[in-house]
């Protein structure tokens, strides 16, 4: 459990540098882009912790998926970003994805 815990920080700290990134405007601003470089830091130093038990496909399909997702969600609230209908299909099926993923497959840590 620990290793998805690790995972959930990770896609946490990820998306928290990759939304930063907008607002750092090019690296001009100086706060946005520390955040931006830190939080990618610990995103891929948690992510090499998630990696010790869960197979790299699987941990990276998760990561990317709900990464995308939280990441949209993050530019509709805070940037006023709009979606229109085939991206939010899109999404749709990326949480899809991720879905069947954790519910089906016999994929198992090592």
């Amino acid at each position: 459990m620990m290793a998805y815990l690790y995972l959930a920080l990770a896609i946490v700290a990820e998306v928290v540098a990759t939304s930063s990134l907008k607002a750092s405007e090019e690296f001009t601003r100086l706060w946005p882009s520390l955040l931006t470089v830190v939080g990618y830091v610990i995103a891929f130093y948690l992510l090499t912790l998630a990696l010790r038990t869960l197979p790299v496909g699987i941990a990276y399909a998760i990561w990317a998926g709900l990464g995308i997702v939280l990441v949209t969600l993050i530019g509709i609230l805070v940037y006023g970003e709009r979606l229109d209908l085939p991206a939010a299909l899109g999404l749709a099926m990326i949480i899809g994805g991720v879905a069947v993923i954790q519910v089906f497959s016999r994929v198992s840590a090592h």
